[in-house]
């Protein structure tokens, strides 16, 4: 779905070819503005500032590569191609706005919540969290549909406890990607072994090694944090929040159809659109039969009855439902959903893509990553420099797919000469630039997830335990040489059986 980085062009072949130096400024240019961004902003720096930024940073860029000798028509059409590759996750993403709020409209959401609240114990909710997002994710091999559906839920349900909701994000995310990275179904876990040269079970096989460890660390954090959460104190929140749910939807087995029915159509590989309109309009008519109440109060004034249910209905799916149910953080968590409220996420990615495009086709990313080739001297500084471009490339492209493919053919052939065998490149792709993409504000799975589950980038974060871990421990398995597969040990098996 995306542009291949060896598919771009560094301009017209007389451009001059940029320098480390230059190549440097637009990226540092970015970090400070973001930096900078951040400490004026604060949470708010995604509404704006970050576009600002990225852009500036995009200009920056340009600048060089017309210096350089390179046109601006070919710029601007680089730009043109690079937001062409986001329109996929753009279009997804408003799909998943309108499955928000059509699923809270219709009572989905909700009996989630009330369920998980009914089931989860405070003190293990984060690991429990962590490890229900991890089976559904590997289940169907997608962590956009997990944080999506069941993500929500699990949000809700911490509000509910009065629990941590970036906590729990980071818990979401943390289960959601390990699945994801494990699962056969992932298109990232599909790609890599592509992209290096090995067989999808040779990887999926060479990843536990470094995978478990991490889940394993970012279980029992996650069970510590739980352990010092005093459930008495949540008693009286608990019932509230049970009783206005109870109050305000109609609460029963059926309203997780289109959760049921969503999972399948994801698990069989159907095309994730269509999926996600099917969920939806699933749960516009429950929400018609069930939900009349809670639409009439959305619609307001209008003609008749069917015109209300009608207008709510439309309110719904292009701006968000709305609840007034007295409770504060009810009415806040349950007042969300609808396109428009992706129209921030999709400006952010816009503004990425451009910044990202910019700096794949005046060659200045190339240049880095040949630079960084120059401080290879071991297996361990190999694979420490693959983990820090797979970071690199999901900071300055915004896109976890160019973030794998970049660097597994600028590296592939330096594992060859090495004598490695391809699977350590593969898994340090996916250890890498698979899982931090949700870790940037600006990268299409950060703002997705920002997004989708109303938690800001920053804020969850330092509890993505899994995302964090899992790139150290890969890098202390290369400078340890510890399971690092040398190339000819496939060929003695193979000759021996």
């Amino acid at each position: 779905m995306n542009q291949s980085p060896e598919a771009s062009t560094d301009g017209d072949s007389s451009a001059v070819q940029p320098t480390v130096l230059q190549a440097l400024l637009p990226v540092a240019a970015l970090i400070c503005l973001l930096s900078l961004s951040v400490f004026l902003f604060g949470e708010d720096a995604s509404y704006g500032p970050n576009q600002i930024a990225l852009c500036f940073g995009a200009a920056v860029a340009a600048m060089i590569g017309w210096r350089n000798g390179q046109t601006w028509s070919e710029i601007e059409e680089s730009i043109v191609t690079g937001i062409t590759v986001s329109m996929k996750p753009i279009l997804i993403l408003f799909s998943v706005g309108l499955l928000i709020g059509s699923w809270i409209m219709s009572g989905t959401v909700p009996t989630m919540i009330y369920y998980s609240l009914l089931i989860l114990d405070p003190a293990i909710f984060y690991m429990a969290t962590c490890i229900i997002c991890a089976l559904i994710a590997l289940s169907i091999g997608s962590s956009w549909t997990v944080a999506g559906t069941v993500g929500i839920a699990l949000i809700g349900a911490a509000a509910g406890l009065g629990l941590s909701v970036e906590i729990t994000a980071g818990a979401i995310i943390s289960g959601a990607y390990f699945g994801d990275k494990m699962s056969p179904l992932s298109e990232t876990t599909n790609l890599a072994p592509a992209v290096a040269g090995t067989d999808l079970f040779t990887h999926i096989g060479h990843m536990v090694w470094t995978t478990l460890p991490s889940i394993t660390i970012a279980l029992i954090l996650f069970a510590i944090i739980g352990f010092n959460i005093d459930g008495t104190d949540n008693a009286e929140n608990l019932a509230i929040t049970m009783q206005l749910l109870d109050e305000n939807f109609v609460l029963n087995p059926l309203m997780l159809l289109p959760v049921i029915v969503l999972l399948v159509m994801a698990n069989k590989r159907l095309p994730p659109i269509p999926t996600i309109m099917t969920g939806a309009f699933i749960g516009v008519g429950l929400a018609l039969i069930f939900q009349r109440p809670a639409i009439f109060n959305l619609a307001g004034e209008a003609p008749n009855a069917f015109f209300a249910l009608f207008k709510g209905v439309w309110y719904t799916l292009f701006d968000g439902f709305v609840l007034d149910s007295g409770n504060a953080t009810l009415d806040d968590l349950m007042t969300r959903g609808g396109m428009s409220s992706m129209l921030n996420t999709v400006w952010l990615i816009l503004c990425a893509m451009v910044f990202g495009a910019v700096m794949d086709h005046t060659g200045l990313l190339r240049c880095l990553v040949t630079y960084a080739l120059s401080f290879v001297h071991s297996t361990g500084s190999l694979i420490a420099t693959t983990i820090a471009t797979c970071i690199g490339a999901n900071i300055i492209t915004s896109d976890q797919y160019i973030a794998v493919v970049l660097p597994g053919r600028m590296y592939k052939l330096e594992y060859e000469n090495r004598n490695l065998d391809m699977k350590n490149l593969s898994r340090t792709l996916e250890d890498a630039g698979t899982v931090t993409s949700p870790l940037v504000p600006w990268n299409t799975c950060g703002a997705y997830m920002a997004g989708t589950l109303g938690v800001a980038t920053f804020a969850y974060l330092p509890y993505c335990f899994f995302n964090l871990i899992n790139p150290v421990v890969a890098m202390i398995y290369g400078f340890t040489n510890f399971k690092v597969a040398p190339a000819q040990q496939e060929a003695a098996l193979s000759q021996s059986s």
